[in-house]
């Protein structure tokens, strides 16, 4: 049975399920670590650089350094891809979640401008670089693990839910931010309780990393393992000379999933306090609505994929993301409805992040599956995420619309690779079926 098989799928069974959630949770908790540094970028703007320093120049500099993360992530998904196509999944995928939490932990513990004076930002821009690498492994070896244990016909199921773990993590960080917002005055966050998320993202990898030793490796591995056809001398190298034409949809749809996350995640919440006005706390609540319709989203789009196919299902996703944007966004400008309810509808638009690992797993053969992944994925989304946010924050004060402008051109890109696979020249349908039914 395929992903596009009509009949009813397989259920999956109850090792299934263990398997699929401490992915997703462990994985959530690994997100969290890398994306709570976003939820107070304004206030590490304030801690970190010099206080005679323009505001804006400050969170600039605040948000450089945290795509500085993004940029790090080719080289550390590229090498430890490499070993989980040589040594297996399992091992790096309990290792980058270590690789992440260590970082988070020494941010919440390290002094700040006033105390060492220019040494603050460097270190804080190498844990970050740390902190990229580790997430550059996590995500297509995490992808890769839960595809190759689920059955034939719940794979995009499987991959959604993943997903939704994923960006479960951007919720924990959110939820983070509003208590805090809560509990503290911005005088006392300011003080001492922006650390306490921090600290908290080091108990999380410790939880983590206890989680990760009761999965077990892919059968898929096992069984390459066993027809000694796991070993690849240099996966990377035969990603480049075989699977060329695979390279171009996988980077332009990370490209595409990459913006849906950074204008919901990232870009919105800052958009929210800096150009509307809208309190710390207020802002925190409305983006966690939208990260809970984030991930049923994922879920959503997942059970698409196993019924129409993967590359359908993108082009739908892709019409609907700058949809659920304009929705959002028209609600900010103009003051009216519900906005609550537009970051629901726009959440659940953004079920694209669901749909793209389906389409990416099937694009390359199980013994490089996560080099030809990561390279493609990591690169596109270092590149991708490293400049964006910042271009968006930069070109706000010229048009509150920059961001729905934005979705509805990356949209597009990801309609015409879609149609492009599925309807288009025979070597490019040939390359659609491969990754519907290769899953």
């Amino acid at each position: 049975m395929t992903a596009s098989d009509p009949a009813r799928p397989i259920r999956l069974s109850r090792s299934d399920h263990k398997t699929l959630g401490l992915a997703a949770l462990g994985g959530a908790l690994e997100i969290y670590d890398f994306i709570i540094f976003v939820f107070f970028a304004l206030t590490l703007s304030q801690l970190f650089f010099p206080p005679e320093m323009p505001e804006w120049l400050r969170l600039l500099q605040s948000f450089g350094i945290f795509v500085t993360g993004y940029l790090a992530r080719p080289l550390g998904g590229i090498v430890m891809a490499h070993f989980a196509d040589h040594l297996g999944r399992k091992k790096v995928f309990s290792l980058s979640i270590l690789m992440m939490a260590l970082p988070c932990l020494l941010i919440g513990i390290m002094p700040t401008y006033a105390d060492i004076g220019y040494a603050a930002p460097l270190v804080l821009l190498g844990l970050r670089i740390l902190q990229g690498a580790a997430v550059g492994g996590e995500v297509p070896s995490a992808w890769v693990f839960v595809a190759e244990h689920a059955p034939q016909g719940r794979r995009g199921y499987a991959l959604g839910f993943l997903q939704a773990g994923l960006t479960f993590g951007y919720l924990l960080g959110a939820l983070t931010a509003t208590l805090l917002a809560q509990l503290f005055t911005p005088q006392e966050i300011l003080d001492y309780a922006w650390r306490y998320p921090f600290l908290l993202g080091g108990v999380f990898g410790v939880i983590g990393v206890w989680l990760r030793r009761w999965l077990s490796e892919t059968p898929v591995f096992l069984a390459l393992r066993e027809r000694r056809d796991a070993v690849v001398e240099l996966p990377l190298r035969t990603v480049l000379r075989e699977h060329r034409a695979a390279l171009l949809p996988a980077a332009l749809l990370t490209c595409v999933l990459t913006s849906a996350v950074v204008v919901l995640v990232v870009i919105t919440p800052t958009v929210m306090q800096k150009q509307f006005g809208i309190d710390a706390g207020h802002t925190f609540a409305l983006s966690s609505m939208g990260i809970v319709f984030l991930n049923i989203g994922c879920v959503l789009a997942g059970l698409l994929v196993d019924r129409i196919g993967a590359w359908r299902a993108l082009v739908i996703y892709c019409l609907l993301l700058p949809l659920g944007i304009a929705g959002l966004y028209a609600s900010l400008i103009g003051g009216w409805g519900w906005p609550g309810l537009a970051y629901a509808v726009a959440g659940l638009a953004c079920g694209v992040v669901g749909v793209v690992p389906s389409v990416m797993v099937g694009l390359f053969p199980a013994k490089i599956r996560v080099s030809g992944i990561s390279f493609t994925y990591n690169i596109a989304y270092a590149l991708w995420a490293s400049t964006t946010p910042l271009l968006l924050i930069a070109l706000m004060p010229w048009s509150p619309w920059v961001c729905v402008g934005y979705c509805l051109v990356m949209g597009m890109v990801g309609v015409g690779v879609g149609t492009a696979m599925v309807f288009g020249r025979k070597a490019e349908v040939s390359l659609g079926r491969v990754a519907v039914t290769e899953l």
